[in-house]
């Protein structure tokens, strides 16, 4: 495992929309393995592979103490709006305030091509989109509602 590289705003490879995972295969392992050491070693509750400048639809979400490992996620369902406060590992300096749906299914598959379906709610719903927006070339700055500095 290695840790990598957090690319922030203003990158171009941020912006770009991500190509899906075709392989399950040893280069998709340490891809994860990688991501999850990163996240590790600065404390957030998400990462996306673009972030890390490999543009394959892949993210992690870790939301109380349970590692999520998303290969290919799609938004299946989603319902209620909430506004709240959102920051990114690739934006640095401030937080904002975005609107995201309050409840989410999502279904996506697992390192070994495994298939699953999550409901999130909240904060946790939230976190999925969030990182879900990343493979999209979508950046938490886009859907601000308000601007909050970094200890708001």
């Amino acid at each position: 495992m290695a840790r990598r590289n957090i690319l922030k705003m203003g990158d171009p490879l941020l912006r770009k929309i991500s190509r899906p995972v075709e392989k399950f295969d040893e280069k998709l392992h340490v891809l994860l393995d990688d991501m999850i050491e990163t996240l590790h070693s600065v404390g957030g509750l998400g990462l996306a592979a673009p972030q890390v400048g490999v543009l394959k639809r892949v993210c992690i979400v870790e939301y109380d103490d349970e590692l999520y490992e998303l290969v290919n996620p799609v938004l299946v369902k989603s319902s209620g709006k909430c506004v709240d406060n959102e920051g990114c590992l690739s934006v640095v300096g401030f937080r904002g305030l975005v609107e995201r749906p309050e409840k989410i299914v999502v279904e996506y598959f697992d390192r070994n091509g495994k298939k699953h379906t999550q409901r999130a709610e909240g904060y946790f719903a939230r976190v999925f989109l969030h990182e879900m927006d990343h493979l999209d070339g979508i950046l938490f700055a886009d859907k601000m509602i308000k601007k909050l500095r970094e200890d708001e």
